[in-house]
């Protein structure tokens, strides 16, 4: 058994605030009481800054910091450190970074763990869900997509992190590569009729679990409905009966 099989089907799904921060603030105040994750993306860290990271967490949440730091070593091991210190209780890397730059990420939730007490999950991000095999080809990447994605995730794993983001599609591969232990994130997941928006490679809510995602990120179909309680409510359900 995995340390996350037991999770709750509601704290599988993270709710992405890709906003501003007043409609932020908003959104947190109508899911509080339902949903236990929240993501704030780059756009909103850079408007919003990390003291609303702290924010959130101070009204229940847990704040999953979509990051994607890429950088030398020793800048992202003091990024991931002051992210944690913000308290984000999730941050992002990019797996194409080295492994240097991962073993750094790694170390430095370490260091927040023993000057804050509290140690985020660091996980890397494989291949974007917004990219295809034609878009990966024009930086370079000439092998397939579930090949890359999986060197990528080795790699991360290898290096002391906790797990990594990937696309739905690739979800039951890397459970099996990665084992029961790693924390699998799955964007590019929308409920059944949902409009895809940017994202290109998508599955269900329940498709994804079933895949071996231990939890799925999900935005607009929830954060942009008329009533984002009762939808996130509806993916709740979704998960239960699956």
């Amino acid at each position: 058994m995995g340390r996350f099989d037991n999770l709750s089907a509601r704290e599988r799904i993270m709710v992405a605030l890709d906003c501003g921060p007043d409609e932020a603030r908003a959104l947190a105040g109508k899911l509080e009481g339902h949903a236990t994750w929240l993501k704030v993306g780059i756009t909103l860290i850079y408007d919003g800054g990390l003291p609303l990271v702290s924010e959130l967490r101070e009204r229940g949440f847990k704040v999953f910091v979509d990051s994607k730091f890429h950088d030398i070593p020793h800048q992202v091991r003091g990024a991931v450190k002051s992210a944690a210190h913000s308290g984000a209780d999730l941050v992002t890397v990019h797996g194409s970074g080295s492994e240097a730059m991962l073993r750094a990420c790694h170390e430095g939730a370490g260091q927040a763990q023993d000057e804050y007490g509290h140690k985020p999950y660091v996980i890397a991000i494989t291949v974007l869900t917004s990219m295809d095999a034609d878009e990966l080809a024009k930086v370079g990447v000439t092998r397939p997509i579930p090949e890359q994605a999986a060197a990528l995730a080795k790699l991360a794993l290898d290096s002391g992190l906790d797990g990594i983001v990937c696309s739905p599609r690739e979800a039951r591969e890397m459970r099996e590569l990665l084992g029961p232990d790693a924390l699998i994130v799955t964007p590019g997941v929308r409920p059944a009729g949902a409009a895809l928006g940017d994202q290109s490679r998508v599955a269900t809510p329940a498709a994804a679990i079933e895949a071996g995602a231990s939890h799925i990120v999900v935005g607009r179909p929830i954060t942009q409905a008329d009533d984002p309680v009762a939808a996130f409510e509806s993916i709740v359900a979704e998960l239960e009966r699956a």
